[in-house]
């Protein structure tokens, strides 16, 4: 195989419409865009969504429920997953991101008391869930909050 004399497959590819290039091409003096009106004009066209001057659909539709602009998105880790690091060990904002359970930091970890936990850890997080604090300490560990 040569590199030079590769071409594509027959039929793959088209030549572009050269429009407004005299009478003989087929799309000269209007160029394709009709006589006059909106769409004839330079910068002419309408906007996406734009229905002719009716109430358009997404101004129809009725809004619903309420979104916090300070409502705080969590990593949300549960104890089960705490489980891999050995006993003893401070489970820092690193170490999340070592074992594979944060992957994009968002506002911050909140650890939940999903499974049990049999070994003495530090935990470091943003928030715990008051059953998960409790599990914590009562395997001889600590919920530190950052």
């Amino acid at each position: 195989m040569n590199l030079s004399q590769l071409k594509p497959a027959p039929g793959s590819t088209k030549n572009r419409k050269r429009i407004g290039r005299g009478p003989g091409s087929g799309t000269g003096k209007t160029a394709g865009k009709g006589h006059k009106g909106q769409n004839a004009r330079s910068g002419g066209g309408v906007k996406p969504g734009f229905e002719g001057g009716q109430m358009p659909l997404q101004r129809r539709l009725p809004k619903r429920g309420f979104v916090s602009v300070n409502k705080k998105d969590y990593n949300l880790v549960n104890l089960r997953d705490l489980e891999s690091f050995d006993a003893g060990t401070t489970v820092n904002l690193e170490q999340y991101g070592k074992a594979g359970l944060v992957k994009k930091m968002k506002d911050g970890i909140k650890i939940l008391a999903d499974g049990d936990l049999s070994k003495p850890l530090t935990v470091q997080a943003h928030k715990f869930s008051r059953t998960a604090a409790e599990k914590i300490e009562a395997a001889g560990g600590k919920a530190e909050v950052i």
